[in-house]
């Protein structure tokens, strides 16, 4: 007996971008996007094209470069919302628009400002006006999960019956309990008589913890599209995390009636790049793509895995990306060998340029390091397909002299759209020398929040992967950078920070209204 299809919606570029400090640039949504399509993602939401110029052109910019996968974009349930979704998806090969409206009693009195049959009538235009873009049009009805059962039922009918072909239950405030959330979809697909004309779908957050769950407990009940994020980034405590819900349905396919198409072995690779493009680093004992999630340090643990696999492994680390081999590569090895490596765990650069900056960097790294590891690779590959991309600032060298009991003083040479500029600091340590170094030229710095290191690989030459925030004005940045040299991953991590302060655009968050 065949299983039914469970489509995987990502909105790791629209709602995961809403995490405050996740603000992607345009090259980088389209990275993210590209592995996604690798992952056999069926649906990408790439963005919110009214909320400002800058997501209107990352929206376009995803439909044009992405061929395997769905785009969609967001839209209030506004008619300039839904043609600006329109325009910008016009390149895509497979579009669709998501409309959405609030229905809770507290959202439509409180935010709206409107009566239940207002709203009911908003819905349908938005999806009648959305059906003049695409036949493919998803509508959800903002915070189901505290809307009257009744009024809900209503407002999915209607939108079906409007040509709605995708229908969204979303959890937005994360107050759902799993059992109680999957009776709502139950009874919305046994309560609305044109229910089998539509795709009903979750959308739920994490603020208790339970986005997983929720998620899973809907696919019991009927649902079939899950909308989620790689790490489960988004806005608040997060989304469902994709990898969560892909790995619980294909590892319990016991218990789930249906399977998802994707690939899982991209998993790992696709976290990592959400992570160092967000500068959000993985907890380590995150679920399917934390370092410790397949790892065991208890003796009755390393006995029983070393006896069989299967005594404290539900499934495979290679199924999901993970690697316990270590590349057979060193400062003798050509392009190829190392393309070919990459390929293997699953990522693949963006042209010729992208493979030459990567190389340069393997080189400089294998220069310095004993063993080459695929931690070590996908670093180096996200950090090179990342600096041949519009940034203001570049990292030329960096100089720092700490000795006991004397001032560690740092020299850098940057190069700023084209000319080396060189500025000189003391510091309390070597990375604060360095850092006032980089702001002695740069004066639009904005405010150090947070600096963080963790190792990519073991060992002494283990190479560091920081993390550092920037705050300026109300709008914080994430900047990462790995090296060997901890001070030099610092200045890769602070630079990083800074070109993206200097790219920013002003966006309107549109958290008040995301589903």
């Amino acid at each position: 007996m065949s299983k039914d299809r469970l489509i995987i919606f990502d909105t790791t570029l629209r709602d995961g971008e809403q995490s405050p400090g996740a603000s992607m640039t345009l090259e980088e949504k389209v990275r993210i996007a590209k592995t996604l399509e690798q992952m056999r993602v069926d649906v990408i939401e790439a963005g919110f094209p009214i909320a400002s110029p800058g997501d209107f052109e990352s929206v376009k910019a995803v439909a044009q470069a992405v061929k395997g996968s769905t785009v969609c974009g967001l839209s209030r349930s506004l008619d300039k919302d839904i043609e600006r979704a329109g325009e910008a998806l016009k390149p895509a090969n497979s579009a669709r628009i998501h409309t959405f409206i609030a229905t809770s009693p507290i959202h439509m009195k409180e935010k709206l400002r409107m009566q239940p049959e207002d709203v009911l009538a908003q819905a349908v235009r938005a999806v009648k006006k959305s059906r003049q873009y695409t036949d493919d049009v998803e509508f959800s009805a903002e915070d189901a999960g505290r809307s009257e059962l009744d009024f809900l039922c209503q407002i999915v009918e209607a939108a079906i019956d409007a040509g709605a072909t995708t229908i969204n239950i979303p959890d937005t405030v994360g107050y759902n309990i799993p059992h109680q959330f999957g009776e709502l979809v139950r009874q919305l697909i046994e309560r609305v008589p044109n229910s089998d004309k539509a795709v009903f779908s979750v959308h739920c957050h994490n603020d208790l913890g339970l986005a997983v769950g929720n998620s899973l407990a809907s696919v019991l009940n009927g649902a079939r599209q899950v909308e989620c994020t790689i790490n489960g980034l988004g806005e608040r405590a997060g989304n469902a995390a994709l990898e969560e819900v892909v790995m619980a349905v294909r590892t319990r396919q016991d218990v789930f009636d249906c399977d998802t198409n994707i690939d899982t072995s991209i998993i790992v690779p696709a976290s990592r790049l959400v992570s160092s493009v967000t500068g959000f680093p993985v907890q380590p004992n995150k679920a399917i793509v934390g370092k410790n999630a397949f790892a065991h340090e208890s003796g009755i643990h390393q006995d029983g895995v070393l006896k069989s696999r299967e005594t404290y492994e539900i499934m495979r680390a290679q199924d999901v990306g993970w690697s316990d081999n270590k590349i057979v590569l060193g400062k003798h090895s050509g392009r190829s060998a190392l393309k070919s490596r990459l390929e293997e765990i699953g990522i693949v650069l963006d042209g010729e340029e992208a493979l030459n900056a990567a190389f340069s960097r393997f080189k400089d790294v294998a220069d310095r390091k004993h063993e080459i590891f695929d931690e070590d690779l996908m670093a180096i590959a996200q950090e090179s397909q990342a600096s041949i991309e519009k940034a203001r600032y570049h990292l030329v060298s960096s100089w720092v002299c700490s000795e006991t009991g004397e001032t560690p003083h740092a020299k850098v040479t940057l190069k700023i759209d084209g000319e080396e500029v060189v500025g000189e600091s003391d510091g309390g340590g070597s990375v604060d020398a360095v850092f006032s170094a980089i702001k002695s030229i740069v004066s639009d710095h904005g405010t150090l929040e947070l600096y963080s290191v963790n190792s990519i690989t073991s060992g002494t030459d283990a190479q560091g992967e920081v993390t550092v925030r920037l705050e300026k004005g109300g709008r914080q940045v994430y900047g990462n950078g790995a090296d060997p040299d901890i001070v030099i991953a610092s200045a890769y991590a602070y630079l990083d920070a800074l070109n993206k302060l200097a790219l920013a655009t002003d966006r309107e968050h549109p958290q008040y209204s995301g589903v």
